[in-house]
């Protein structure tokens, strides 16, 4: 690669980058490091799970991400067409909104760990879903409503939940809680997952910064958070 000259997977990605953002701050809102795009230009393709979390929180997928390099040098030839067609106006079908279930503030659990309140049944609004969730029926939207994740996720930004998207160590997860009532809405958490085990589940939090334990018996679901709608 000619000197001064960025690679093209840091051009490809930058495609992707949401509007009225800086790179810099697109990775923070990825929770990757800053220095992601120099390693990029020195190193060359960043990891497969760094670009996903860069991806998710742009609102797009890997897979999208990958179609559209390959749709590239016959978009060049003016060649594209079928599913890597990426020529401005071509698109694919509409898909169904995504569901904003109603969350509010629920008090702390143990000291200090921030708790939210999800509504299942309320849906507050309906928003465009991404194409990474076309396939999660049971995917829906919450907006955050504490600053327990801050810098990650500013209070009042709605986040992507899939219930049927794999979860990894180092994931943000939304983890629902056994209430102990019948009433509609339970206590969540939403959090990074730190390790699982047969006990339980360790998370972390941003503010204030701790890991903590999640005893297994408590645990009712954890579903992945796939990073913030623009």
């Amino acid at each position: 690669m000619p000197e001064g000259e960025n690679p093209q997977i840091y051009v490809d990605l930058m495609r992707f980058k949401p509007d009225g953002i800086t790179p810099n701050a697109w990775a923070t809102k990825a929770g990757v490091s800053r220095t992601v795009w120099a390693d990029m230009r020195r190193h060359g393709n960043p990891s497969r799970r760094t670009l996903e979390k860069l991806l998710t929180a742009a609102g797009s997928s890997l897979a999208e991400f990958e179609a559209l390099r390959i749709g590239a040098p016959a978009l060049a030839e003016g060649r594209a067409t079928g599913l890597h067609d990426v020529r401005p106006g071509w698109g694919g079908p509409q898909l169904p909104p995504l569901p904003l279930l109603a969350t509010a503030i629920a008090g702390e659990w143990g000291e200090g760990i921030e708790l939210t309140e999800l509504a299942e049944g309320k849906i507050v609004d309906r928003l465009p879903r991404p194409p990474s969730l076309a396939n999660d029926p049971d995917a829906y939207a919450i907006t955050i409503v504490g600053d327990s994740m801050w810098p990650r996720f500013r209070p009042g930004r709605r986040v992507a939940i899939s219930p049927k998207a794999p979860v990894a160590i180092g994931d943000d997860v939304l983890v629902k809680l056994k209430s102990g009532t019948n009433a509609p809405a339970v206590r969540v958490m939403v959090k990074e997952l730190v390790r699982k085990s047969g006990s339980g589940i360790e998370l972390r939090q941003f503010k204030p910064d701790s890991a903590f334990h999640v005893p297994a018996e408590e645990v009712v679901a954890i579903e992945k958070v796939m990073g913030e709608l623009i």
